[in-house]
């Protein structure tokens, strides 16, 4: 009996303990768990205020969403938060140290495209975090690693003062005859042609050569009534005196040259005493015979044209300009030409006239060159190609210039990449005058002894995208506060 309740007593001590124990054991788990309990409380708590910038694929692969997504199986898209949030760290996107804050992904390629999240490209490059203090304290430098720069190749020119730019216009046109030695044969008397000194087109002649010889009445009777005057006695005779003889001879004398009797044939006259049946026509000038419309035998009336000549011993250049070069273009400037039927000669010339009307089908304007020919080489009608040596403005004094390597054309404006030394380059918007012999004139933007990039400008801008810098580049106007574009990945 006692031994009965001994082993109850033992049983109920046991279960006490037991139960005991169970309760402090339980009272320690319960206080190792609290601080966990209280710190999952208040990362979600944390979590719940914080805003995640995007969503990544619970898998880790490269898809991202802007707002909460799920996959294909119904799985959520993980938040990522940024690294001022309260969001787990092993979410947070940190910058590298001294870069601040990340502000967005920029196309890898140099594209003026950027992500708030990131992305790939078409050809599945990812596209390159931007921060905050990349472009150093001033937004409009470009900020390009040193080592990459060498890696590119840049290379800069002093910007300086030049002298005057010589603009090389070309144009093309024909050879003419020069009009100012052009010349017609004709006579002022009627009559029939009965000898042909000079019988062919393309002859060359000199001044005063003998071209035809003509039978003219009118001439043969100037020629009698001169000597008829020559003869009468030096004395009285009548009632006419000796001075009244003289002004008679001096009259029959200035017929015969009214009538373009030559001197010589008048001299002749006055020492032989016998009138000729045939009149001489001479040539005016030197040249060549361009048109022959004598004939042996042929009647001629006053006027009538025998021959035309011209001096080829420097010719006209007509060049056809366009109207836009027009304005380059100043008399006693030298011009180049170039001919098909020689093309391993020069002819240099000078612009004499620039013709006061315009094409109006062509839009072009007419230059004259004048270009020497001693030779004879150059003919009338040949084709040319010429280049004028055109001045870049109206003063031969130096200009500010630089490399056409130098510029960047965006369709809108004219921008050059000045150097400021570190890896650092200010992109500038300049306007520019005329353009020769690989330099154009700056108007304003730069100063003389500036640093500009003349290679790798495009490198510079893709490695770097200019960043707001270019203006052109800038985001629309429905960009978010930070500057960033709104795109949909």
């Amino acid at each position: 009996m006692n031994g009965n309740r001994n082993w109850l007593i033992a049983i109920v001590a046991v279960a006490c303990v037991a139960a005991g124990g169970g309760y402090y054991f339980g009272t320690v788990h319960d206080l190792s768990d609290e601080p966990m309990q209280v710190h999952q409380v208040s990362t979600s708590t944390a979590a719940a205020k914080a805003t995640p910038i995007y969503y990544q694929d619970p898998d880790g692969k490269a898809d991202y969403s802007p707002t909460p997504n799920k996959t294909a199986d119904g799985r959520d898209y993980k938040p990522v938060y940024s690294e001022t949030s309260a969001a787990p760290a092993q979410t947070s996107q940190r910058a590298p140290q001294g870069k601040g804050r990340l502000l967005y992904y920029r196309n890898p390629m140099g594209l003026a495209d950027t992500s708030q999240t990131p992305k790939k490209d078409s050809m599945g490059m990812d596209y390159i975090p931007v921060y905050e203090n990349e472009a150093g304290a001033d937004p409009n430098i470009v900020q390009v690693d040193p080592a990459r720069v060498q890696m590119l190749g840049v290379r800069t020119e002093t910007v300086a003062l030049r002298k005057a730019l010589a603009r090389t216009i070309k144009a093309n046109g024909t050879v003419q005859f020069d009009e100012r030695s052009l010349a017609t044969v004709t006579t002022k008397v009627g009559g029939w042609v009965e000898k042909l000194n000079v019988a062919s087109t393309g002859e060359s002649v000199r001044a005063g050569q003998l071209l035809l010889e003509i039978y003219a009445p009118d001439t043969v009777a100037a020629e009698e009534e001169y000597l008829v005057v020559a003869a009468m006695p030096s004395g009285s005779h009548g009632d006419m005196v000796h001075g009244d003889v003289g002004l008679m001879a001096d009259a029959a004398r200035e017929h015969l040259r009214a009538l373009d009797v030559p001197e010589g044939e008048i001299e002749r006259l006055r020492r032989s005493g016998k009138a000729s049946r045939q009149m001489a026509v001479l040539a005016p000038a030197n040249g060549i015979i361009t048109e022959k419309d004598a004939v042996l035998g042929m009647h001629v009336d006053p006027g009538t044209p025998l021959y035309k000549t011209a001096d080829i011993s420097s010719v006209w250049l007509i060049a056809e300009v366009q109207e836009s070069d027009l304005g380059q273009i100043k008399r006693g400037q030298s011009a180049h030409t170039r001919l098909v039927a020689y093309p391993d000669r020069v002819f240099d010339g000078l612009v004499d006239f620039i013709y006061p009307t315009l094409a109006p089908d062509t839009r072009t304007a007419r230059v004259r060159i004048v270009i020497p020919n001693s030779d004879h080489a150059l003919r009338a009608d040949m084709y040319a190609t010429i280049e004028i040596d055109a001045a870049s403005g109206a003063t031969a004094a130096p200009v500010l210039a630089i490399p056409n390597s130098a510029i960047i054309d965006n369709g809108k404006s004219q921008i050059v990449l000045v150097a400021r030394g570190a890896g650092k380059f200010e992109p500038r918007v300049v306007r520019l005058g005329p353009s020769a012999d690989s330099f154009t004139e700056v108007l304003s933007g730069l100063k003389e002894g500036e640093q500009v990039v003349t290679s790798a400008s495009f490198l510079i801008d893709a490695e770097s995208n200019l960043r707001a810098a270019l203006r052109s580049f800038a985001p629309p106007a429905d960009s978010d506060p930070a500057g960033r574009e709104k795109h949909t990945p």
